[in-house]
């Protein structure tokens, strides 16, 4: 088994990248809406009621949002390839298809991770960003983040079987991750249900490993983080590997792969 199969799908999410520019440019738009409307309205309120920072506070959520994000977008090209006649191709090459789900996710990764960090250069010229934050555990844990959310995406992907289905599934998904995940508020505001929910959410240990990294030991927060560093890494391989399993495992039945060889299948009638 050779490498080149693999380079050549992460090589071809990337190219695809490198020609839609405008879409990274447009990625950068909603959180930096988030900071300073969302978070400009309600670190009014705060402060007049005399509570800290709440921009410094939301900057590893929007972070966190921008890499969510990007992995489930760029996890939403392999129902492209599903519905174009591209995947015909991957799943009958002789590659294991747990190499494309593999190939499929670090394409997803390497899309957040660049998002990822055009935002935190936008950031670190708005001033967010200084020498106190730890910029190792802070890649770290953008890459941790990214991981989970790209195989999120893939295992999402591989129950939709068109555009319009996972659409709705990418919103179904990704809205509950980012707002319970202690992105906005801390985790243990919430109510308990949701609090639970939040323990059960791998975005919630990614944003946590982000806070350690940007809030640690800074004066004038709203908030820091809230859980331990190693409970964090361990969640997110967790998650990131049941995320993977579930994507393998539905990558590879063959009532997934074979309307995807023959797909005029799912229209012809069973013999009886």
């Amino acid at each position: 088994m050779t490498w080149r199969p693999f380079h050549a799908v992460v090589e071809r999410e990337m190219l695809k990248l490198a020609r839609q520019r405008g879409r990274l440019v447009a990625q950068m738009i909603r959180p930096l809406i988030w900071l300073f409307v969302i978070g400009g309205g309600l670190g009014a309120v705060m402060s007049r009621q005399g509570m800290a920072n709440y921009q410094a506070f939301l900057v590893p959520g929007v972070l966190g949002m921008t890499m969510l994000f990007g992995a489930m977008l760029g996890a939403f090209s392999t129902v492209y390839d599903k519905e174009s006649g591209v995947m015909r191709l991957l799943v009958i090459a002789p590659v294991p298809h747990a190499w494309v789900v593999a190939a499929k996710i670090v394409s997803a990764t390497a899309l957040a991770l660049v998002q990822g960090l055009m935002l935190l250069v936008v950031l670190a010229v708005l001033g967010y960003v200084d020498s106190q934050v730890s910029f190792a555990l802070l890649a770290a844990g953008m890459l941790a983040t990214s991981v989970a959310c790209a195989a999120t995406g893939m295992a999402v992907a591989t129950f939709s079987g068109t555009l319009e289905n996972y659409a709705v599934m990418m919103n179904v998904v990704i809205f509950p991750l980012f707002f319970i995940s202690g992105a906005l508020y801390p985790v243990e505001m919430l109510p308990q249900v949701l609090a639970v929910a939040a323990l059960a959410n791998p975005l919630t240990y990614g944003v946590d490993i982000m806070k350690h990294a940007m809030l640690d030991g800074r004066a004038g927060t709203f908030a820091g983080a809230e859980l331990g560093l190693w409970r964090d890494f361990v969640a997110v391989a967790f998650f990131t590997a049941l995320a993977a399993v579930i994507a393998c495992v539905r990558f590879t039945r063959a009532a997934a792969c074979e309307p995807l060889i023959h797909p005029q299948s799912r229209s012809r009638p069973r013999p009886a």
